[in-house]
């Protein structure tokens, strides 16, 4: 089984090229965005509790996505392995992923990385959220937030993953097909 992780700053294009990816290399897609959104949707209590969380801008308790993953490992079948979007964000997520993926003397594949500048992240997030009606998206304090956040908890992991010798980094800017055979050319080395 492979376990690939889809990493970049928000508003990267992850779930944009996420979609290419799995059709390509028969993975199943595993958003903690899309479990989280589907979660408030249902009004859940967990739901309710990541609302009030991402709506500020903060991150939702590791306990609690590594939960979700792990039962979406477990009960999903018929694939050659996951695409991790959004998870891990942080070095203790990782270590987190890397127990769980060893119980079963399973481990990240590798971590590919759509990168873009900050000023690129403000631009299309806010185009996202006009586009898809996403509140969590609307406010430049909020997307603030998110850029710092992302820049103090989750660019560690680049350091992290590169230690691993499981980093690979893709250029976020250009045509949609331009990025996809960027990531598509370090995949076909898996």
């Amino acid at each position: 089984m492979k376990y690939y992780i889809l990493f970049g700053p928000p508003g990267a294009g992850k779930g944009t090229q996420a979609t290419a990816m799995v059709e390509k290399y028969n993975l199943h897609h595993i958003s903690t965005g899309a479990l989280l959104r589907k979660e408030i949707a249902a009004g859940t209590e967990l739901g309710a509790l990541a609302k009030d969380l991402i709506e500020k801008g903060n991150f939702v308790p590791d306990e609690v996505v590594v939960g979700m993953i792990e039962n979406e490992f477990r009960t999903v079948t018929g694939v050659d392995g996951f695409l991790l979007d959004g998870f891990p964000r942080t070095i203790a997520q990782a270590q987190a992923l890397d127990s769980m993926l060893a119980k079963s003397g399973e481990g990240v594949t590798a971590t590919v990385s759509i990168m873009i500048p900050d000023a690129m992240v403000m631009e299309r997030i806010k185009g996202r959220a006009l586009k898809e009606g996403r509140a969590d998206d609307a406010s430049e304090d909020v997307i603030n937030n998110r850029i710092a956040t992302y820049h103090a908890q989750t660019e560690p992991l680049i350091e992290y993953y590169k230690t691993a010798g499981k980093y690979h980094e893709a250029e976020g800017v250009g045509t949609i097909e331009e990025i996809r055979e960027r990531i598509f050319t370090i995949m076909d080395k898996f």
